[in-house]
């Protein structure tokens, strides 16, 4: 069913709402229990970041396929599986949601609403990182929605999960994210500084799963939405 562009918008928006609730909480909690071990906060908030997002694209999946991302928006698109004129509003969506879900995080933990990130991260690894999650994720949803579409959720989640452990980057693989990110001073972070360096590894990987994608699927084709 072709649902009308604003019920997918909102649904984009607060999907990704509720996912940076749930990264930034969930960091926020992991920190303050584990009593200065970062390895078990990173866990915690691994498992929380992968439990919310099998959860929230299960729900909003049948209303805007739960893109939550707009380097997934752009290789969806780029498959003919959406139109091109919805890939801006999707996109505000997603940002304008992910500063909303920063935000209501604070205001869950009595921190202060407006803040930015001291937490650098940078560097070719950290870029290695975030191309090697970013290309991985588009490159398994390109097969996913093609190959198995009900496994869909899962495969994202945990994959998701466990990129948060074997890149050096932990995984933000997702611009709006990275963006929304900048702007909590928690241990979900990043500084502002290092936004432009996450996106543009970001935008790289896009670029090549949709080559990739348009190599491997050249004899399908997917419906527009």
């Amino acid at each position: 069913m072709d649902l009308p562009i604003s019920k997918r918008v909102a649904a984009e928006a607060l999907g990704t709402a509720f996912l940076l609730a749930a990264v930034v909480g969930s960091g926020i909690m992991a920190e303050r229990l584990a009593g200065g071990n970062v390895a078990l906060a990173l866990l915690a908030n691994a498992i929380a970041t992968g439990a919310a997002l099998y959860a929230l694209i299960t729900a909003f999946g049948p209303w805007s396929g739960a893109h939550f991302n707009p380097a997934v928006t752009l290789a969806v698109a780029s498959s003919g599986a959406m139109r091109w004129r919805d890939l801006t509003p999707y996109v505000l969506a997603q940002v304008t949601g992910a500063i909303g879900g920063v935000w209501l995080a604070h205001l869950m933990f009595a921190l202060p609403i407006l803040q930015w990130s001291a937490h650098a991260r940078t560097g070719i690894g950290q870029w290695a990182g975030e191309f090697v999650a970013t290309f991985g994720l588009l490159l398994l949803i390109e097969s996913g929605r093609r190959k198995a579409p009900a496994a869909l959720p899962a495969t994202v989640a945990t994959y998701i999960t466990a990129a948060y452990w074997f890149t050096s980057s932990t995984s933000f693989a997702n611009p709006a994210v990275t963006l929304a990110r900048s702007m909590t001073d928690t241990f979900a972070g990043i500084a502002p500084n290092d936004v432009l360096g996450f996106i543009i590894a970001q935008g790289a990987a896009a670029i090549a799963a949709i080559r990739a994608a348009q190599w491997l699927f050249a004899d399908q084709r997917t419906q527009v939405r």
